[in-house]
């Protein structure tokens, strides 16, 4: 079996169709269950075939098997703008946020994802294979989101979702971007003059099409979700009266630096939270975000999952790995740690049918490590991708 060719100048990815791989693995993290001790894994036609204790099953003739110490399903990141915010940090690849108006939820990421990014390999490199990507905080609506993985050249290879929700902004962050808008009041009172707009369009006769009318009215009927970037306590506060009034309204929280303060109130109203990068630098409104966080909404029972976010320098992008083992050093229980970057992450992003856990019949995408995977010391020494192996060698 031919190893990818990655080229890193050209920033293109190339690698042969899917084989047969036995992966024997002294741990095996499927997410979906205890950990398996001294484990296979049998990968055919690009799915999980079979995952149990070696010896349950014998590997066919004509696979290939790689050996390795500890394999987790490939790392879903639950929120980046990578793809569209690149790695030179120039004007071609400054895509992540559109300034031409604070509402402009018809802007779709795909159209702008860039998949020969090196960005985009450099998080392959760490097991990340799945990512939900898109527009940057910082507009009322900013556009809408997508899925891809990281292991493919063209976005129509990539795509997983093409427009999974839309990327909207609560905060003081706005008024930095947009004139228009001032106080939190104005921002609220615009949004949901909009929401109300849309339903009157949904409702109506469209004499003339207006595609973010569409899109908005596609949101407030929960058709998709919302992902709204809010971090100080009393914008949480704003968002979920938002959803009390628009019932329908599918909610997610992003960033969300001060939710430790209204945990109940998070809680009760059922949403779930694209909690900010663990290590994100705290200043402006995100002044009081704590280590702590992904441990306390765990023990509130909130569903969650880790992000790389949105970074306004080089290199442009975080690795939710890293984000997860900061967590799990500030009390986040460590299978709690890999759960929120895998089937946590897939289940908030309504994925979990195709990643997030080693189970039979899911895509088979994996990292193996050679030791713990939220030890610093430890390496990815492969990752598979859609049952091929898309990087070999430990980094």
């Amino acid at each position: 079996m031919k190893r990818l060719l990655i080229v890193f100048l050209l920033g293109w990815l190339a690698f042969p169709a899917a084989a047969q791989i036995a992966v024997h693995a002294d741990t095996i993290y499927t997410m979906a269950g205890p950990p398996i001790v001294d484990g296979l894994i049998l990968i055919h036609n690009g799915k999980i075939d079979h995952v149990g204790p070696v010896g349950s099953v014998r590997i066919p003739e004509g696979y290939r098997t790689l050996e390795t110490s500890v394999v987790t399903p490939g790392f879903v990141d639950g929120r980046s703008t990578v793809g569209l915010s690149g790695l030179l940090n120039q004007d071609q690849d400054r895509d992540a946020l559109d300034l031409g108006n604070v509402l402009q939820p018809s802007l779709r990421a795909m159209d702008a994802y860039n998949a020969r990014d090196e960005l985009v390999e450099w998080l392959l490199s760490f097991g990340v294979t799945t990512v939900h990507t898109g527009h940057a905080p910082g507009a009322l609506a900013a556009g809408q989101t997508t899925i891809v993985k990281t292991a493919y050249g063209t976005v129509d290879e990539a795509l997983v979702d093409s427009t999974t929700m839309l990327a909207m902004t609560l905060g003081s962050s706005i008024r930095s971007n947009f004139e228009s808008i001032g106080t939190r009041a104005r921002a609220v009172s615009e949004l949901r003059s909009a929401l109300y707009g849309a339903l009157e369009y949904e409702n109506g006769e469209k004499k003339e099409r207006d595609l973010d009318k569409e899109i908005l009215a596609v949101i407030v009927t929960g058709r998709m979700p919302a992902l709204l970037e809010v971090h100080r306590a009393n914008d949480i506060l704003s968002a979920l009266r938002l959803a009390r009034e628009f019932p329908q309204l599918d909610l997610i929280l992003s960033g969300a630096s001060e939710s430790y303060l209204v945990l109940d109130e998070i809680r009760d109203a059922g949403i779930p939270v694209v909690l900010h990068p663990t290590m994100m630098r705290a200043g402006g409104e995100r002044e009081n975000a704590t280590m702590e966080t992904a441990k306390l909404l765990h023990d509130a029972g909130i569903p969650f999952t880790l992000q790389s976010g949105y970074e306004g320098y080089v290199p442009k992008t975080r690795v939710v790995l890293f984000e997860a083992a900061i967590a799990s050093a500030y009390g986040l229980p460590r299978e709690a740690a890999l759960s929120a970057i895998t089937i946590g992450a897939a289940r908030i992003l309504g994925i979990s049918d195709r990643v997030g856990s080693i189970e039979v019949g899911k895509d088979a995408d994996l990292a193996l490590f050679d030791g713990d995977p939220l030890e610093y010391t430890s390496h990815v020494c492969a990752v598979i991708v859609d049952g091929v192996v898309v990087r070999e060698g430990c980094r």
